[in-house]
């Protein structure tokens, strides 16, 4: 299976420790992010990614080198003329990710010990266009699903911003994206014609006419590796579930 991690981020909550190291690097329990999807991935048995990079792109694809790409196939897709958010990253990578099966994509900046097989399998079954991992967990931005899991809107509980189609005279689910997802091909004739827009963007243009699915995981380990805070969290845990990663 096919897999993306989205890496190209400039990591600006993290300074200064991604002054002069891309977020991709940053340790986690003695352990550079990146690595640990990589190595989540083959243990769920996605052993062709593509990653996207942006910010000290020379060194992640120096660290990639020296590890002998993890003896599985990865790809660079390279951004560092123009970083593209990850709905232009992901059009820009459709050369590796399209064809015949889902494929899986994953922010570097997230930890979660989500089962991705039974992920992709309830995909699977679904027939979805997408299928997007939330919670239940305060956020300022949430995702929107109808009562039979379809994705219906968007709201920012800090700006009153509201994108929504969901039925006014019904009940609807306000959950947090975790940045996981697993996507079929079908979705690159879809896309948007700019080059640089956000995955989101493209869910929201497309969720009237294609079923962008929620699968829910709040008994799930989840950690935003965005702060400083939660990278001191998230490495005790690594530290203490050495089996987390082959």
């Amino acid at each position: 299976m096919k897999g993306m991690i989205f890496a190209a981020g400039l990591g600006t909550r993290l300074l200064p420790l991604t002054e002069k190291t891309p977020k991709a690097l940053v340790e986690i329990g003695g352990i550079p992010m990146l690595e640990i999807i990589i190595k989540r991935f083959i243990m769920f048995g996605i052993d062709r990614i593509i990653i996207n990079v942006h910010h000290y792109a020379e060194q992640i694809i120096r660290f990639l080198k020296d590890h002998n790409n993890f003896n599985i196939n990865i790809a660079i897709s390279d951004e560092r003329n123009f970083l593209l958010y990850t709905g232009g990253g992901l059009k820009k990578a459709r050369w590796f990710l399209d064809g015949n099966e889902p494929f899986l994509l994953h922010n570097v900046d997230v930890l979660s010990d989500l089962n991705l097989k039974e992920m992709i399998n309830t995909h699977t079954a679904s027939g979805a266009l997408a299928t997007v991992a939330v919670r239940d967990r305060p956020t300022s931005r949430y995702l929107l699903f109808n009562k039979k899991d379809n994705l219906c809107g968007w709201m920012n509980t800090k700006t009153n911003e509201l994108i929504s189609s969901c039925d006014p005279g019904k009940q609807f689910k306000k959950l947090a994206f975790s940045g996981i997802h697993i996507i079929d091909p079908f979705i690159f004739d879809l896309l948007d014609t700019r080059n640089k827009f956000t995955i989101i963007e493209a869910y929201l243009k497309l969720m009237d006419k294609h079923s962008i699915k929620a699968y829910r995981h709040d008994k799930s380990l989840w950690f935003d590796l965005g702060s400083k805070e939660n990278l001191i969290t998230a490495g005790k845990f690594i530290s203490q579930n050495k089996g987390f990663i082959i």
